[in-house]
């Protein structure tokens, strides 16, 4: 079997974690080999920065600093995580990959997007999921949605959520505009609906890409 990698991108409180979830379950259920992961995260190590980048205050970190640490994050992910498993034939889905760091460190905290590519290029080779789906969403209702949860569930994970509507609208431009770029693998998913909608229209894109258009896997 070939393996594919599939990435879930959106803005904060677009759905992506109850999405994953439901991707998961669904394609387990049709008899793939599915493996669930995230960023940052996925590894030990990047768990652990994951509390350091995610927590705390926004000035925590200067913007250099948070982008080669979301990037060393992603280095010990896919060589450990992403690319093992492809390899193996599993379908690997991210709650998040190099697309929100297009969006938040570059759209939002103004990097270079070229500093970023390059990173990207000379740190995972050029790794780019075979499938990304954006769930779209207004920013004003993911953000709220977004601060209600860490709230109810006492997630020290807020420190993006702590900054300006601005700074969110410009991630979701650089979601659209990315998904714009590179038709051929992305999806555009409208997150404003019901959960079991929203996650229903994820699955059916996945479906079509799995089923229907072998050509798109081209890492």
């Amino acid at each position: 079997m070939t393996g594919a990698f599939i990435a879930v991108e959106g803005v904060d409180g677009s759905g992506k974690s109850g999405v994953v979830r439901h991707l998961i379950a669904a394609l387990r259920a049709r008899g793939h080999d599915v493996l669930g992961t995230r960023e940052p995260g996925g590894t030990p190590q990047g768990e652990a920065l994951r509390g350091l980048l995610l927590a705390g205050a926004d000035d925590a970190w200067d913007p250099r600093a948070e982008l080669l640490l979301m990037t060393a994050a992603r280095v010990q992910h896919v060589a450990r995580v992403v690319l093992p498993a492809v390899a193996a034939g599993r379908i690997v889905v991210s709650d998040r990959y190099a697309g929100s760091t297009l969006a938040y460190q570059g759209a939002g905290r103004g990097m270079d997007e070229g500093l970023i590519h390059d990173l990207h290029r000379s740190m995972v080779d050029d790794l780019w999921p075979d499938l990304t789906l954006v769930l779209d969403l207004d920013p004003a209702t993911g953000l709220a949605r977004s601060r209600r949860r860490l709230a109810a569930d006492a997630i020290d994970e807020g420190r993006f959520e702590s900054l300006a509507l601005d700074f969110h609208r410009r991630i979701r431009d650089s979601f659209i505009t990315q998904a714009a770029a590179a038709p051929g693998r992305h999806a555009l998913v409208d997150a404003s609906g019901p959960p079991d909608t929203v996650q229903a229209a994820a699955l059916a894109e996945v479906e079509r890409f799995l089923t229907f258009d072998p050509e798109r896997r081209g890492r």
